[in-house]
């Protein structure tokens, strides 16, 4: 039997920043991982939608070029291309990753950990977890009855992730029904795809395909797509897609899916009810925690209804020297935010304090336009019982924007109305992942709409929409007609 100071159950964006930290602070560090090092997010989430999204953008840039005084012959899409380059960039992360292990001294075993109590784990082999052409991602699954090694720790850590939701729909297992997963094994861009699902995977995986040339449709539930964000936000995008070629159904409801004509006939409920012909129908509605064959009545953690682990502020589950983080807890299933949960549960077990705000989380899209927040909605914070003034900058207002040929999209500060505190920022528009990081720093460090305002940008940037929408909120914009009197 293999001891450790600490077992991390999963190398993902969680798992792999705790046991880094942890063997940073002289613990012995074992990970168990059943695939690659990097977790959904290197292998199946983050990273290589994000490389497919730049191919995307690469090519919507280049059928433009006209626009910017270049001229090009025939442009095409080389989908094994595209492919091969998102593999390309997923294994160059992966193997970095499983390069910092080893050299932080980490001792990694490649299986599935399965507890016999609550520091004690076997592992078992695990078998392929091939894509399909177009079906279902399969987890690689333990085989064998008996266990290929035997593990002990002072302290155990669930970092297992989460696996994408399935709705139990008619016709939900036909041939060509995928998840996110599911959609990295498709051999060529669908001719006709429906998204069922308008968050923000749904939205992505729409976004994606429509500027490589499907005809797609997606179908959202709520009133507003990506509904996560600021009424605002959602309906801006909505207005966006329709403007691309997507079509848009909110308010609406999949009843199931059938196979006629050669298509995927998706029956969708709502105002109109319509029938969609599809030849892929991808579900974007959510993920679940990844959480089954892990037996965790052994070690006797409790999860809630949905499966989620309860954990305190410092990660520890309810049971003693066993923690969880990431999305097997439900705080937010956002890679960025497993990592922080990595670095505390890791320096509590280490013995030294760090802590979480899970006020100041910031979330980004990748569709295009990007779309990216953090605190609170105008609706939430008039709930939460605030008094609000909301500044809105638009990008076309901005020099860079109109010199760079993307002006589509705002910035939306939500602001105390006494103080001027930051409450909430939310941006849909070019770079919007990478310009939401003021937003939450002014949170962080609780900066007020006059600071933000004083504080002097570089120009021409699209840095400086946060100056300007703080002007807005203040009544005192420069570059945006000022509001007019009642």
């Amino acid at each position: 039997m293999q001891e450790f100071d600490l077992l991390v159950v999963g190398g993902g964006p969680g798992g792999y920043v705790a046991a880094i930290r942890a063997a940073q602070r002289g613990l012995s560090v074992g990970v168990v991982e059943k695939e690659k090092a990097g977790g959904v997010c290197l292998n199946w989430g983050c990273i290589p939608t994000k490389a497919m999204l730049r191919s995307a953008e690469v090519y919507e840039t280049v059928l433009h070029a006209a626009d910017f005084g270049i001229n090009v012959g025939d442009v095409s899409v080389d989908y094994d291309a595209i492919s091969r380059r998102k593999d390309d960039v997923v294994k160059g992360l992966t193997d970095g990753v499983a390069g910092l292990l080893k050299a932080n001294g980490v001792t990694v075993i490649n299986g599935h950990a399965r507890f016999t109590g609550p520091t004690t784990l076997d592992v078992y082999a695990t078998g392929e977890s091939p894509l399909g052409a177009g079906g279902p991602r399969y987890a690689a699954e333990p085989t064998g009855a008996e266990p290929i090694e035997q593990v002990s720790a002072r302290d155990v850590i669930i970092a297992t992730g989460s696996v994408p939701v399935q709705l139990p729909l008619p016709g939900a297992d036909l041939p060509g029904v995928i998840t996110s997963d599911g959609a990295f094994g498709l051999q060529e861009v669908p001719k006709r795809l429906t998204v069922i699902g308008g968050s923000a995977v749904g939205a992505e995986w729409a976004s994606l395909f429509n500027t490589l040339g499907s005809e797609v449709t997606i179908v959202e539930m709520l009133d507003t797509l990506v509904p996560a964000e600021d009424a605002e936000i959602g309906k801006a995008l909505g207005r966006s897609f329709g403007k691309s070629g997507i079509k848009v159904l909110t308010g609406a409801t999949v009843s199931g899916i059938e196979q006629a004509d050669g298509a995927l006939r998706v029956a969708v409920d709502g105002a109109k009810p319509q029938q969609v012909d599809a030849d892929v129908v991808l579900f974007g509605v959510g993920r679940k925690p990844n959480t089954a064959q892990l037996d965790l009545e052994r070690a006797g953690v409790s999860t809630d209804q949905r499966g989620f682990i309860g954990v305190d502020e410092a990660l520890r589950t309810d049971v003693e020297h066993v923690y969880a983080i990431g999305d097997v807890t439900g705080k937010a299933l956002l890679a960025h935010v497993a990592s922080h949960q990595g670095v505390v549960a890791a320096e509590t077990i280490a013995g030294h304090h760090a802590r979480i705000d899970y006020d100041v989380i910031p979330a980004a899209t990748f569709t295009h336009p990007e779309i990216a927040s953090v605190g609170l909605t105008e609706a939430q914070a008039k709930e939460a019982g605030h008094e609000v003034v909301v500044g809105k900058m638009p990008f076309a207002a901005l020099g860079r924007a109109k010199s760079y040929g993307d002006t589509e999209g705002f910035m939306k500060v939500v602001a105390g109305a006494k103080y001027g505190e930051v409450l909430g920022v939310h941006i849909i528009g070019p770079s919007a992942s990478d310009l939401i990081t003021e937003g939450s720093l002014a949170m962080a460090l609780e900066a007020t709409l006059d600071e933000l305002a004083e504080t002097i940008h570089a120009h021409p940037t699209l840095g400086e929409i946060g100056m300007e929408a703080a002007m807005v909120a203040l009544g005192l914009p420069i570059h945006v007609a000022p509001p007019k009197k009642r």
